[in-house]
């Protein structure tokens, strides 16, 4: 063997040396992996009722809110019919009583006016 076969050997000895040394954590990190896909799997698994779970509750909440729709709806109608009933009631039986109370005020004035005596004549 020549100087030349035994560096060889030797590079060789060396490079499967560092190969088994690499080799573990190579192994190792094939390992995390597969715990990562574990993972990712079990993840995906209990996602999928989730976002079923979700997706029924959005659907339920969007028909309550087409209910609570329709209810408001019917709320804005009724409270613009109490509105212009109040409107008929106050033009109809308003002016006629803001009449009949400055006439009542009026008769109540003159009527006591004319029970007091006036103050600058004597009594006998």
């Amino acid at each position: 063997m020549s100087g030349g076969d035994i560096a060889g050997l030797i590079a060789a000895g060396v490079f499967a040396l560092l190969v088994l040394l690499l080799a573990v954590p190579i192994l190792k990190l094939g390992r995390v992996f597969d715990e990562v896909r574990t993972s990712i799997r079990a993840i995906s698994d209990g996602a999928t009722p989730l976002m079923d779970e979700v997706t029924a509750t959005v659907s339920t909440t969007n028909q309550q809110l087409k209910k609570v729709d329709g209810i408001s709806s019917n709320v804005s109608d009724a409270s613009a019919n109490i509105s212009a009933l109040s409107s008929l009631v106050a033009a109809t039986v308003g002016s006629p009583l803001i009449k009949v109370a400055a006439f009542s005020y009026g008769v109540r004035s003159a009527l006591s006016a004319r029970k007091k005596p006036a103050t600058g004549r004597r009594s006998r």
